[in-house]
């Protein structure tokens, strides 16, 4: 304790905070990188003006909010304030569109990932580029408004992301990491830069459009893992925490997304690893061998937080239906009188998963609360479907809806590992659903029909994988690659605790995902009726 006490006052602890879709967490991490103090800061997206969005007022807010819970935890544990760090680093969920003018006064409110509004740019970008571009990929919003002739258009002088916009207010420079600019505009692996060929065709697009500004001159810079982005700025400090306590000066690392961050927390940014990170959204990330043959709508090509070529399958729905059956079994409870442990409730309804036949009994769960670009859907409608013959036990019920939470995934990734004879080790699963032991790991592994390890430190998620970026920057050794700093200083040659597919789990989930193809037919009906 003392000596953790000795460390914070010293300014040896390093940060990292990530703004989640449901939650904004910060974590310090110690000199072998465990997570010492944490604080965060719940939040909620909003469907305002027919997009999904925060304000700035809950972007800064919740940021000031999480610091100081931080601050708090930091005082709790080692009575002493956290006045200045090693270092810290900024990631946010990746994706969307903040466009500023020239005085830096955002234009229209902060369009989210989990928007589906840029369909005709979309594709209109894959077919110039030969390359998928998704619909929440920020050069896909922006050319939308262009193509849409948004008022807000001609004021455009700067667009970047969430977390590239936190690490400005920060910093006051306009940069991205790589992992986070390739979910701007496709990065050239080779120049660990924008893709010039398309940044050229991008630009003469826009100019028969009316648009004249240069997209380079628009987005913010791409920097590698380990490059110094910045420091704390007086102003920064200030609206990080107001109290005055934290000081300028601290060094910043490249600001990452969450699939950036998810890599490092998992170890996975080296050839024929990969990750899956389940929260609102889930996505895997395959770092490939070689480029794939073709591109496809349902795969995302991006790059680790240093550049290397990984395939994204990328889902907007993953646990919130799911969290919201389990927030109503609570109530149930307390109707009864009883006041349930929520970890525990979650930890038995999984389990009770376990039980259920290994096709769910004839159930049917549709987890989508928002659209779903793999499965053609705009937006979304949850439903539990079952027909009348169904065994309808909880057992089934949870079974259908922790199936639910990978049926998307797994039809992207078909695509990978059926068509493309992409090949895996391991995939290393992170991410709250992951917390209730052997149960939603069994399930993954089974859907995707590959070895899934869970590590101890998957609970932390992207602010520690935030934290083990910052890290790297001022604690590699000279020419040290990131891939070298995670497995030898951070984890250790750790593998984590591997589940293999069951061929019943397996053979069961491929019969439910067959009806579950089918019974898409409902769920477009069910967002065309309700």
């Amino acid at each position: 304790m003392m000596d953790y006490r000795q460390f914070i006052e010293n300014g040896q602890a390093v940060m990292g905070l990530e703004f989640g879709s449901t939650r904004i967490k910060a974590v310090l991490v110690d000199r072998d990188y465990n997570v010492i103090a944490s604080g965060d800061h719940e939040w909620e997206n909003r469907f305002s003006g027919g997009y999904w969005t925060y304000t700035l007022d809950d972007i800064i807010g919740g940021l000031q909010d999480c610091i100081q819970n931080l601050r708090g935890d930091v005082s709790k544990k080692y009575g002493v304030e956290l006045t200045s760090m090693k270092a810290m680093g900024f990631s946010a969920m990746m994706h969307g569109y903040m466009a500023f003018d020239k005085d830096m006064n955002l234009l229209v409110p902060f369009r989210t990932w989990r928007n589906q509004t840029t369909g005709e740019a979309a594709a209109e970008l894959s077919e110039l580029f030969k390359f998928n571009i998704p619909q929440r990929w920020t050069i896909a919003h922006l050319r939308q408004a262009i193509l849409s002739k948004e008022e807000h258009v001609p004021y455009i002088e700067r667009v970047n992301t969430l977390a590239g916009y936190v690490h400005y207010l920060m910093t006051g420079r306009w940069v991205v990491g790589l992992g986070e600019g390739s979910g701007i505009i496709p990065l050239d692996s080779e120049t660990m830069d924008y893709d010039q060929h398309m940044v050229d065709l991008f630009d003469g697009l826009s100019e028969q459009a009316g648009f004249h500004k240069k997209v380079r001159d628009v987005l913010p810079k791409v920097l590698n893992c380990g490059e110094n982005a910045g420091t704390l700025t007086e102003e920064g400090a200030a609206l990080l925490d107001p109290t005055g306590h934290i000081k300028a000066g601290i060094p910043v690392c490249p600001p990452e997304g969450d699939a950036g961050t998810g890599m490092a927390a998992t170890n996975s940014v080296l050839k024929r690893t990969g990750n899956v990170s389940a929260g609102t959204s889930v996505f895997s990330m395959i770092v490939l061998e070689k480029p794939l043959a073709d591109y496809y709508e349902e795969i995302d090509m991006v790059t680790t937080p240093d550049g290397s070529p990984v395939a994204m399958v990328h889902c907007s729905n993953c646990t919130s239906d799911l969290n919201a059956w389990v927030k109503l079994f609570r109530e149930n409870l307390e109707l009864l009188g009883v006041k349930p442990d929520m970890n525990e409730l979650y930890g038995k309804l999984y389990n009770e998963a376990l039980k259920g036949d290994p096709d769910c009994g004839g159930v049917m769960a549709y987890n989508y609360v928002s659209g779903e670009v793999i499965t053609g859907l705009d937006e979304g409608r949850p439903m539990v479907v079952r027909t009348p013959e169904a065994v309808f036990s909880l057992a089934n019920f949870m079974r259908a809806n922790i199936y639910s939470a990978f049926a998307t995934l797994k039809i992207g990734n078909d695509i990978l590992m059926k068509k493309e004879h992409v090949e895996v080790d391991t995939l290393f699963g992170h991410g709250g659903i992951f917390k209730t032991k052997g149960v939603a790991q069994q399930f993954l592994a089974d859907a995707l029909n590959a070895p899934v390890a869970v590590l101890t430190t998957a609970g932390e998620g992207g602010p520690w994988g935030m934290a083990l970026i910052a890290s790297y920057m001022v604690n590699r050794a000279e020419n040290e690659s990131f891939p070298s700093f995670l497995s030898e200083k951070v984890f250790h040659g750790e593998k984590g605790e591997t589940l293999y597919p069951d061929p019943e789990g397996v053979a069961g989930f491929d019969r439910f995902l067959e009806k579950y193809r089918a019974g898409l037919k409902a769920e477009r009906a069910a967002v065309e009726n309700l």
